[in-house]
């Protein structure tokens, strides 16, 4: 089985090629922008920028995968704020070019598009946990621009017969995740503070809001389940089914920290717009690959601290 991951170089890339060549015995295929640096042995790795059709079109008719794993994305909800033209070309623009160049190929592979539980946007309390046939309601540009993605999914598979499954990824979290991230920014602090690189205090945004937290390697397993078993053209939930205040994950990372730590608010970090709570219903994939996560966060956390422990000098 010939698997192509487009846009592996980020945080899921890593654990999905491990995930793919290790434990499924696939033959790996990893793209990166050429500014990246991807370093495994698990896969063949291609510089590709997905912005650019033609580049597109010629590895898929190259490599001519089983299946595709589209995860390259502006994936920040943070820097969608700041650079709303860059998350929309990434998100929009690019997955068309995917789809286009699959479409030209004369190749039928199954196609993963990777969207985001932020879709859902501003949930009314009788919608959690929330369920795909759900209304969108995006809070936020990066929301907004995954629920196009989805979309642009079901439209190609509708309008081509394209074997696509889309996925409504909820939070995940795990070792090597990008300090722009909330769980792994507020880890990596710490550990600087127990190095005695900064003073003790950590700085945050948002507390109050709750979200719906997944090791990223229960994340990885999913997706392959959703390749062998999802339907064609389904969208899927993929979380953990529960909601967490961004505040009690920062209480089990203080509780698991050596030193005392003093936590301050900064306005910098506050969004423009926030959604106040985030939760999936996960029946759905469940039902249709038995898929469920099994690693508990607290076992997450711990693998974040001990990423950092080695990185942090």
């Amino acid at each position: 089985m010939k698997a192509l991951i487009i846009g592996a170089a980020g945080f899921v890339g890593g654990h999905l090629i491990r995930h793919l060549a290790c434990e499924c015995g696939a033959e790996v295929t990893a793209t990166k922008l050429p500014c990246e640096k991807l370093e495994t042995e698990n896969a063949d790795v291609y510089d590709l920028d997905i912005l650019d059709i033609d580049s597109v079109s010629a590895l898929v008719k190259e490599i001519k995968p089983d299946q595709i794993y589209h995860l390259a994305a502006q994936s920040s909800v943070k820097v969608s704020w700041e650079k709303p033209q860059l998350t929309a070309d990434i998100n929009v623009k690019g997955t068309i070019n995917v789809l286009e160049a699959v479409r030209a190929s004369g190749c039928t592979p199954r196609i993963l598009l990777v969207g985001s539980g932020e879709e859902y946007g501003y949930l009314k309390p009788d919608e959690i946990p929330v369920r795909e046939d759900t209304l969108l309601r995006a809070g936020n540009i990066y929301a907004a621009t995954k629920a196009c993605q989805g979309m642009l999914g079901e439209i190609y598979a509708r309008a081509y017969g394209m074997d696509i499954v889309m996925v409504r990824a909820f939070n995940h979290i795990g070792p090597g995740q990008s300090e722009i991230f909330v769980v792994s920014d507020f880890c990596r602090q710490a550990v600087m503070i127990e190095k005695g690189l900064r003073e003790p205090v950590i700085s945050v945004g948002n507390l109050a809001a709750e979200r719906d937290f997944t090791d990223v390697r229960d994340i990885v397993r999913a997706y392959s389940s959703l390749m062998k078993s999802g339907r064609k053209g389904g969208t899927y939930n993929v979380g953990s089914g529960r909601a967490r205040s961004i505040q009690s994950i920062l209480e089990m990372i203080l509780s698991k920290t050596s030193v005392h730590i003093e936590v301050k608010q900064d306005r910098a970090r506050m969004r423009p717009s926030d959604v106040p709570v985030i939760a999936a219903d996960t029946s759905k994939i469940k039902q249709d690959t038995g898929w469920e996560p099994v690693i508990p966060v607290e076992n997450t956390i711990d693998d974040i601290l001990e990423y950092w422990r080695q990185y942090v000098n």
